[in-house]
């Protein structure tokens, strides 16, 4: 009867840390990885305008604190919150209403606005982004991890979010430009 009791006992051991870590894995970090929505521009970004046949309405510009655009005849443009292929068609627009009759324009973005990384690397700080970067490459751009770095979790505020969410830390887990990244403390 002892054996049998024991063998129960057991039993319903496995049953509970079984239920346990299963609950722990539904409040886990969401995974590695982060679908990164096509790019917004927004302010910091630097942008290459070219104006088929008009080079005074050419060049490069930089998307203000303001989110605009200052341009040539045109005045201001809102850039930030559109893709380049929205702005490319604003810029058309705004160039057919009194300036040119067909306007040709192409919008290419040079530089995207930086990255933030903080916590338990090398040298937080402020870095340029770079097309496809992860999480590791961050991490490796920030000079590493420190000794007391957790290696498993990160954590990642989307510009356009007021909270940070909890991803694995890996290969995977996607960065984009304005997103602030913090490396916690591991416990032990």
């Amino acid at each position: 009867m002892t054996k049998w009791f024991g063998l129960i006992a057991a039993c319903l051991m496995f049953a509970l840390t079984l239920g346990a870590a299963e609950a722990r894995a539904a409040d886990a970090p969401s995974g590695g990885t982060r679908a990164i929505p096509e790019y917004r521009l927004g302010p910091g970004d630097k942008v290459r305008v070219t104006t088929f046949g008009e080079q005074s309405l050419s060049g490069e510009f930089f998307v203000g604190a303001s989110g605009k655009i200052s341009v040539p005849l045109v005045g201001e443009l809102q850039a930030a919150g559109l893709t380049a292929r929205q702005f490319q068609t604003s810029f058309e627009e705004a160039l057919k209403d009194g300036y040119l009759k067909e306007p040709k324009v192409s919008v290419e973005i040079l530089n995207y606005r930086p990255f933030y990384i903080l916590g338990e690397v090398e040298k937080p700080g402020t870095y340029p982004y770079t097309s496809d970067l992860n999480v590791l490459n961050a991490v490796a751009t920030a000079g590493g991890f420190t000794y007391r770095a957790n290696k498993k979790r990160v954590f990642i505020k989307r510009q356009d979010s007021d909270k940070e969410e909890a991803y694995d830390l890996g290969p995977t887990t996607q960065v984009a430009p304005g997103d602030t990244i913090r490396i916690e403390e591991r416990l032990f």
